[in-house]
């Protein structure tokens, strides 16, 4: 079945093994409710040991779930209102991005995200959440906007890449994430961030200057893919499990290491098992976070954003 994932083959059997059993039960009348309840309790066991134990690859296949929560649902299940906003007024409208105004609890806020889509048209017409320059340069002429009118901002982040193809070199895909990374660093107004699903080298940080970072218990969050990281080092995009372990890459691991500020607990499984489980948590997480920054001076906010960015990493010098 689409969306299966290879060590999730052993749980998905049993699943199925139960659901055979309870459809037998129904059409035969025959009571088989103590061995339900059996497979049924191993069941719940055999998930806590695989999502209990997962390998950062593992964690990665997750984050690439085609039935993960995507930005819209976000949008739609945390904000009481939305108005999409469309085009960066030098070029065209970029549908991998996808961005506007909405209320959270009644406050007016700015939201901005990667969107990717649910079957092959629709995956088509978002080129797979990865975006052009007119993508980046429509998220910041709405975070400028936003910080016009003192509307805090919020970046949903789920990208593989930016879009590396000739036209989008052709049209500035580096400079527009420079641009991104240069003004979202002196925004005078809360900006949170939260990485739900794959956040792909520049094409995420471009979203994801933050004076919060957030993300989601198996989502990650890297400087390339493991894949092309693998292709790099080992000339072998198959040894991606190796580049994974290697690159530190999942939210334990960068909570660890500073670079965001909290994991967001998914739904045993991942986020696609309990969608709207997990748009309650992000929300959750989001007015949290926004209740923290509200009454913080935009000059003061852009000085920590700063301290932030800069403490990160370490070097020795020789």
């Amino acid at each position: 079945m689409a969306g299966e994932l290879p060590f999730e083959k052993p749980l998905l059997e049993l699943e199925r093994k139960i659901e055979e059993l309870k459809c037998f039960t129904e059409t035969q009348q025959i009571d088989l409710g103590e061995e339900v309840t059996r497979l049924e309790e191993r069941a719940k066991q055999l998930a806590e040991e695989i999502y209990g134990h997962l390998t950062p690859y593992q964690k990665v296949q997750i984050a690439r779930h085609p039935d993960r929560p995507t930005t819209l649902d976000y949008i739609h299940g945390c904000l009481d209102a939305f108005l999409e906003l469309h085009g960066d007024r030098l070029f065209g409208d970029d549908q991998a991005i996808v961005g506007g105004i909405g209320l959270l609890q009644g406050r007016p806020v700015t939201v901005v995200g990667h969107q990717r889509g649910r079957d092959t048209k629709e995956n088509l017409a978002r080129n797979f959440g990865m975006p052009h320059p007119e993508g980046f340069r429509k998220a910041l002429r709405l975070m400028k906007e936003a910080e016009r009118f003192h509307r805090p901002i919020l970046c949903f982040i789920d990208t593989s890449g930016a879009y590396p193809g000739i036209t989008s070199e052709e049209r500035g895909i580096g400079m527009a994430i420079a641009d991104n990374l240069i003004e979202m660093a002196t925004l005078s107004t809360p900006l949170l961030c939260v990485v739900t699903g794959e956040g792909g080298s520049g094409g995420a940080l471009a979203l994801g200057m933050g004076d919060r970072v957030y993300m989601l218990e198996h989502a990650v969050y890297s400087v390339i893919s493991v894949e092309g990281a693998a292709a790099l080092l080992w000339k072998d995009a198959g040894q991606a499990p190796r580049a994974a372990e290697s690159m530190r890459i999942t939210a334990q691991d960068l909570l660890r290491l500073g670079v965001i500020d909290d994991v967001i607990e998914e739904p045993l499984g991942g986020a696609h098992k309990d969608p709207p489980m997990m748009v309650e948590r992000v929300k959750a997480a989001i007015i949290r976070g926004l209740n923290e920054l509200t009454d913080v001076p935009g000059d003061e906010l852009v000085r920590r954003r700063y301290d932030r960015f800069r403490a990160m990493g370490r070097f020795e010098e020789g």
